[in-house]
Formats: C-alpha cells, sequence, structure tokens
C-alpha cells in the first residue's frame, strides 16, 4: 500500500484544513499530528474518523513543551519553549550531558504520546510514531523515544524510518533535476543515524512496520511532475522489498499574521511559508485526477 503522507497536522487551524484538503480532494491518505499545537483540540475534532492513517510527530523544535518547563530545562528556554539545536543533540555525549538530554527528551515525548493516545483509541489504530525534521533518529532522541516506548508498553505498530534508496534517485536523477543539493546532505546524515539506531535497537524493530520512504531529497521540489515520476517506480521497488511505501510532502502551508507570529522556530517560519507547500499540496490533488 502507498502512503501519501503530510507531516504537520494540528499545529494550527487553518494550516491543518489545508492538509485536509488534499484528503477530501486528493490521494494523502496519512498524517502527522503535532501534539502540542495550540489548536490541537480543534484540529482534532476535524480529522476523518476513518480512512486516514494517523502518526504522533514527536516534536522539540516547534512551540512550547508539554511537560512541565522545570523537567526538561535542556530542552526550553525561560517561557517553556523548544530551543535545543540538532547538533546538541548529536553531540550530546561530547558534553557529558547525554543521559541528562536522553531523560528529558523521555520525559517530553512521553507526555506527547500520551496527549494523543485517546485519538488512536477512538480510531482503533495502533500507536504510529515520526518526528518533527527527523529530529527523532539522532541517537540520544532514538534511544530516549525506544526506551519510553518499552516503559509505558506502548502499542506501537510503526516508527518512520527515514532512509532513502540512493540508487533509485540515481535511476532518475536528470528527470528530478534540479533540487538543492544540502538535501543530498541531509538525506545521508539521516541514512547514517538511521543504521545506527537500526543497528543497536534490532531486536526491538523487529516487529515494528517498515516502509520504503520519499521525501527528505526532494524537499522544497516535491512537485507533481516529479511525483509522478517517481510514483511507478518507488512502488515497484518498495513491492520488491517486500514492504509499504511511504510519500511524504509538507502540504501545510501558514499564512495570516497572528499564526505566523505563534511560528516559535526560525527554520520553521521559512519552512511553512516556502511556496513549496502550494506545490505540493496541489500534487496530492493532481494525482488522484490524473493516474
Amino acid at each position: 500500500m502507498t502512503e501519501f503522507h503530510a507531516d504537520d497536522y494540528g499545529l494550527f487551524q487553518e494550516q491543518s484544513e489545508r492538509i485536509l484538503k488534499c484528503y477530501d480532494n486528493g490521494v494523502l491518505n496519512g498524517t502527522s499530528i503535532i501534539a502540542n499545537g495550540p489548536e490541537l483540540e480543534k484540529c482534532i475534532s476535524l480529522l476523518p474518523k476513518e480512512g486516514m492513517d494517523k502518526c504522533v510527530h514527536l516534536n522539540l523544535l516547534q512551540g512550547e513543551c508539554l511537560a512541565p518547563a522545570e523537567e526538561v530545562p535542556l530542552l526550553v528556554n525561560e517561557e517553556g519553549r523548544f530551543n535545543v539545536s540538532f547538533l546538541k543533540l548529536l553531540f550530546s555525549g561530547l558534553t557529558g550531558k547525554r543521559k541528562e538530554y536522553k531523560d528529558q527528551i523521555k520525559t517530553e515525548y512521553r507526555a506527547q504520546i500520551v496527549r494523543l493516545l485517546p485519538l488512536f483509541r477512538e480510531t482503533n489504530q495502533r500507536l504510529h510514531l515520526d518526528g518533527h525534521a527527523h529530529w527523532h533518529v539522532v541517537p540520544v532522541a532514538f534511544d530516549a523515544m525506544m526506551e519510553v516506548i518499552r516503559e509505558e508498553n506502548f502499542p506501537v505498530e510503526y516508527i518512520r524510518i527515514p532512509s532513502e534508496p540512493f540508487g533509485f534517485y540515481l535511476r532518475h536523477l536528470f528527470g528530478i533535476m534540479p533540487f538543492h543539493p544540502i538535501n543530498i546532505i541531509k538525506a545521508l546524515v539521516l541514512k547514517v543515524l538511521c543504521a545506527r539506531d537500526c543497528r543497536k535497537w534490532k531486536e526491538e524493530l523487529k516487529p515494528i512496520e517498515r516502509k520504503l520512504f520519499l521525501g527528505v531529497m526532494l524537499s522544497g521540489y516535491f512537485d507533481y511532475r516529479r511525483m509522478s515520476l517517481l510514483l511507478p517506480g518507488a512502488e515497484r521497488l518498495a513491492e520488491k522489498k517486500g514492504l509499504g511505501l511511504e510519500i511524504l510532502a509538507h502540504p501545510g502551508s501558514v499564512h495570516g499574521e497572528e499564526n505566523l507570529e505563534r511560528v516559535t522556530n526560525r527554520d520553521d517560519l521559512k519552512f511553512f511559508t516556502s511556496p513549496a507547500r502550494e506545490e505540493e499540496a496541489k500534487a496530492f490533488i493532481r494525482l488522484k485526477y490524473e493516474n
């Protein structure tokens, strides 16, 4: 089965409604929900009860923590807003604070999962997990996530492993150009981190569903032309590997001065307001009607 997936649902109502348009009018059939969105309750009320896979979008970048701020001081500022960086997490072991970071991430991840558990129970779906900007695969964060799953016995069915098939992209290189070279570096870093995580947690991950994943290499450029070009071959490759397929995009653009002022992460602000968000939304809709 191919899952056409949208991240970042639940941030704001207007933004989430843009994602739902891709479900109502397009091929979108899965979304990841930010548990600390300021308009989460209203956004959850808009979700279809059936027909859409839902995922907890573990978040250490955007907005305010759900755990008490005094319990996660390495992750937030004095106002309780996330202010930790990717590099701080990646090199936490070098600072001698790795255990502190891991314990605080566990506290926050637990709060976010618990916040969305009623939704999964209501829709009779086992837990799916991924991470905002894929930070969940940073070793200290992945270890924290896996320990929380084990300690709380959360019924996890799927964890996104964003390790992309470079050989597949090379076979279609001229068709998908141009794209931003930084995406190659991002995808390579994620691939290395995923390999480490899968080695360390090999036994625990055996019962967890895996999918062939596409989404980082073409971030900002995943329009209809590229999606329609890659989709047939990606589905064949996934079938050959005995995996499902996840096509990730971010069609939930953010507009409106009030909402823009509530985006607390500068990189997220640039990302959410990029014209690429509209192109990805159009791609999900065109795929339904033109294929």
